[in-house]
């Protein structure tokens, strides 16, 4: 039990940076490249880069090569459903 709560932990130290809570709902129903993430997070090429660095190497995202183009996507089903599951408890409409 101790094993999985450190990793929740390691996970959860992962994805609360406000950035990449943004990209993480960005990526629920798509993929997307850095670009397209700049555009809506409205930051840097390189702060996306980074941020998507830090959830990569928690296994939290992965990528694919397409071209020219590099495609992001959540690798792990449980931060989808853990990101629809904040969406409903903390961004639900009154």
């Amino acid at each position: 039990m101790e094993d999985q709560t450190n990793e929740l932990a390691v996970l959860l130290k992962a994805i609360s940076h406000p950035i990449r809570l943004k990209i993480l709902c960005l990526l629920q129903d798509k993929e997307l490249t850095v670009s397209e993430i700049r555009e809506e997070v409205e930051t840097s090429g390189a702060n996306i880069s980074q941020h998507l660095n830090i959830m990569r190497n928690q296994g939290i995202i992965s990528s694919r090569k397409e071209a020219n183009f590099i495609y992001n996507r959540i690798a792990d089903e449980r931060i989808i459903e853990l990101m629809k599951t904040m969406k409903q408890l903390f961004c639900a409409i009154a």
